[in-house]
């Protein structure tokens, strides 16, 4: 009982399966250890709906009736709404709300089995690359709580890294999955634009945010993202008609022959020598396994910055009108007319990063701009996608950082913003593009710290990426090492 949450998901699922351990007892265990919320990583709790639900999978798991992953907990990134537990985006704004309906992340997620254990900490409307935006205070990162967990998803990461959840949800706008497995040694993957619900999801750039699993190991995100993805044509307008994949079936394939694109624009200046040391190290693995290393050029990669943080805050100018205190969500309480009420309950509501964006975003949108700025992005973001479609002619999969250095300091960048900006370089592109991307723990940096390598692939090719992960973890054990005391 006492190293229930140390095993993968895979693995507790057949504990389950085989009632060797009940779910009761499993969601009993990380709920004791979720007691005093270690690294600020929960922002939601109620142990009365996690053993209700466990009790129900129980129920299935006696009957016959389980899902393929009944009993098996997981936590959901604070941008999903939830029925059973508090809904805020990480934001003051959203203090309280509670959700009359599920996002469809977390009802698929349900309808597998899977027993929901909470909320997870975030960057305030999931806008940060360090989790520091919280509202509700930052997350720690479990290898060094001194440090960074990495966003939006930190919360996410922390959770999984610390043993307080065997998975979790996150969302990916500009690598807000991938840099925090990265940062804390864990593996997620964002797939394809469109291929899992954004329906429930609050949110922040509509375009470019998309839902993905982050877990120990390429299997447990597998598992995960078979059971999120599936057309939801009737709630989600930018959900594809596809159907669902088991993304497990070919983990195991032989990669001899893979040819594994690296671009020299993810090997420049900027690159920090200990990254770049571990992702080395694992393309050796790769050349070892079989597959083949082809130099490619994106050469747009260093605009992917300015595209994103245009269209991104652009988008989020105008998702986050919504909120302004009439219907739900935090109200000032000293106001005298409706423009006045607008004005102070958003000027109390969202934080500075936030209010930054919505800003920039408007700016960028107004008469005499637009043309300049918006419409130029937007070109450019096209030319961007053509760039990997061209690299694709070369290679079946991207390989390269997720970030350029290993996570730093709190308040190490307080003070400039576009610092943040800036460690987005690596994964932006692909978000851009549209194209799904992940995050394989791939050696340690400077002060022991995590290092991810990023693995990008084409439309649709996620079963194709999570094979290269799992065959890559299968060769070595960085996704099993885990921090100091869990």
């Amino acid at each position: 009982m006492s190293e229930l949450h140390n095993l993968s998901v895979k693995a507790l699922a057949s504990l389950l399966q085989t009632k060797e351990v009940s779910a009761v007892e499993v969601a009993t265990r990380f709920l004791a250890r979720m007691g005093g919320n270690p690294h600020n990583a929960y922002l939601d709790i109620d142990s009365e709906v996690t053993l209700a639900q466990a009790r129900a999978s129980d129920a299935k798991l006696a009957d016959g009736t389980a899902g393929p992953l009944e009993g098996v907990p997981v936590a959901h990134k604070d941008v999903f709404v939830t029925r059973d537990f508090a809904t805020t985006a990480g934001s003051k704004i959203l203090s309280g709300y509670r959700s009359p309906f599920d996002a469809t992340v977390v009802q698929r997620l349900r309808s597998a089995g899977m027993v929901s254990l909470g909320k997870l900490n975030c960057d305030e409307f999931a806008m940060g690359s360090a989790n520091e935006n919280s509202a509700y205070g930052p997350v720690q990162n479990p290898w060094d709580t001194a440090r960074v967990p990495g966003g939006s998803s930190g919360g996410s990461a922390a959770a999984v890294a610390a043993g307080l959840a065997p998975a979790a949800t996150g969302t990916d706008t500009g690598g807000s999955i991938r840099q925090p497995a990265s940062f804390c040694g864990i593996t997620g993957i964002k797939p394809t634009y469109g291929r899992a619900s954004r329906y429930g999801m609050i949110a922040y750039a509509s375009s470019l945010d998309q839902a993905g699993p982050m877990a120990r190991s390429a299997e447990d995100c597998a598992l995960l993202l078979s059971a999120m993805c599936g057309a939801d044509l009737d709630r989600d307008s930018t959900s594809l008609d596809m159907p669902t994949e088991d993304f497990a079936a070919s983990l195991n394939n032989s990669i001899e022959g893979l040819r594994i694109g690296i671009p020299k624009e993810f090997f420049g200046e900027g690159l920090a020598a200990d990254v770049r040391a571990a992702v080395d190290g694992a393309l050796r693995e790769y050349e070892k396994l079989g597959a083949k290393l082809v130099p490619i050029s994106l050469p747009r990669t260093e605009l992917s910055i300015p595209v994103y943080y245009i269209i991104a805050p652009a988008e989020a100018s105008s998702n986050l009108s919504r909120f302004d205190g009439v219907k739900f969500g935090h109200r000032a309480k000293d106001y005298t007319d409706l423009v006045d009420m607008y004005k102070k309950t958003r000027a109390e509501g969202f934080g500075n990063e936030v209010k930054r964006r919505i800003m920039t975003g408007a700016y960028v949108l107004s008469h005499g701009y637009y043309d300049a700025y918006y419409l130029q992005a937007q070109k450019i973001r096209r030319m961007i996608a053509d760039d990997f479609q061209n690299a694709f002619k070369e290679c079946d999969v991207i390989a390269g950082p997720v970030a350029p250095s290993v996570a730093w300091k709190f308040g190490e960048n307080a003070n400039d913003p576009v610092a943040d900006y800036l460690a987005d370089i690596f994964t932006l592109p692909a978000s851009l593009a549209g194209l799904p991307g992940m995050s394989v723990p791939a050696g340690f940096g400077a002060g022991g710290m995590p290092v991810g390598l990023q693995l990008i692939g084409n439309y649709f090719k996620e079963a194709q990426l999570l094979n290269a992960a799992h065959r890559l973890q299968q060769a070595t054990d960085f996704h099993l090492r885990k921090p100091q005391g869990i």
